[in-house]
């Protein structure tokens, strides 16, 4: 399936994008999370490049896209404009988007800055911004969100995450998943490598040291108006289902499929199951 894989850079916004693509036809493009990089959808792109032309991003910061070195150049009106580049760049005017965990906070905020500009959205495990902000209101959220303060903190977060062979990283895949055999040896070493190219730790950690001070926690969200899936993954240690509750008074078309036993990786842990209710999405 990786044959037809191809690597191609793309500039957006100012910086340099590296992106993996196959197929042809529409767009669909897939925002991978923290701490990932366009690995995490190898077992979405084959399939719907049957259909589309897949286009998966490093963000940036992440793998081989660019690092700017400044922290307030991961400020989410700045991420939001690379995917409105990356789009437009690409000669395509509106995509299917596809977000998983931050990839999923830059969709979610897309949709509402370019609703034009998405035909569906579909979300995985990253709450709509109204019910995060709640959910940070409880002890119990506040308790799972330990690291998003933690990364507030200047040059330590990078100094525990490279320790002990980026330890950090196989903890976080192999620790949270529940069906272990999802992450082979192989793609912890990827995301390890990934994460260990010069100056992305600190990129990642900066997506993170710019979202407490940002407006998105207490601004009034309306009624967004794109047809949106939300997948979750019901066994996800940082993010409480309940977060997915009520999403709906926020979301005109709004449907959601919980996936049991299944942790916050669950496009890498149910691959085919995630793929089958993307599938029965897009042809409804």
């Amino acid at each position: 399936m990786e044959d037809s894989w191809q690597h191609e850079c793309i500039t957006t916004n100012g910086v340099n994008l590296h992106y993996v693509t196959q197929g042809s036809g529409p767009l669909m493009l897939m925002l991978h999370g923290f701490p990932e990089f366009w690995y995490s959808w190898r077992h979405q792109i084959p399939e719907f490049a049957k259909d589309f032309k897949v286009v998966a991003p490093d963000l940036r910061g992440y793998n081989d896209s660019e690092k700017p070195a400044s922290q307030s150049a991961y400020k989410m009106s700045e991420l939001v404009r690379d995917v409105e580049g990356i789009i437009r760049g690409l000669g395509y005017e509106k995509c299917v988007l596809v977000g998983h965990d931050w990839g999923g906070g830059i969709a979610w905020n897309f949709a509402y800055a370019h609703p034009e500009m998405v035909e569906r959205l579909i979300i995985m495990n990253c709450p709509h911004f109204a019910k995060f902000s709640q959910g940070l209101r409880t002890p119990q959220q506040l308790l799972r969100s330990w690291y998003m303060f933690f990364f507030q903190l200047p040059v330590i977060p990078e100094l525990f995450l490279q320790s002990q062979d980026y330890q950090f990283i196989e903890n976080a895949f192999k620790g949270m998943a529940i069906n272990k055999s999802a992450f082979s040896k192989e793609d912890i070493d990827a995301y390890k490598d990934a994460a260990a190219k010069r100056g992305a730790l600190s990129a990642m950690i900066n997506y993170y040291r710019n979202l407490l001070g940002s407006t998105m926690f207490n601004q009034n969200w309306s009624i967004l108006e794109v047809p949106t899936l939300m997948i979750w993954g019901e066994e996800d240690t940082a993010l409480g289902k309940e977060l997915t509750y009520g999403t709906e008074a926020y979301v005109k078309d709004f449907q959601i499929k919980y996936i049991p036993n299944c942790s916050h990786w669950v496009q890498q842990e149910q691959p085919q199951l995630v793929n089958q209710y993307m599938r029965e999405f897009l042809t409804d």
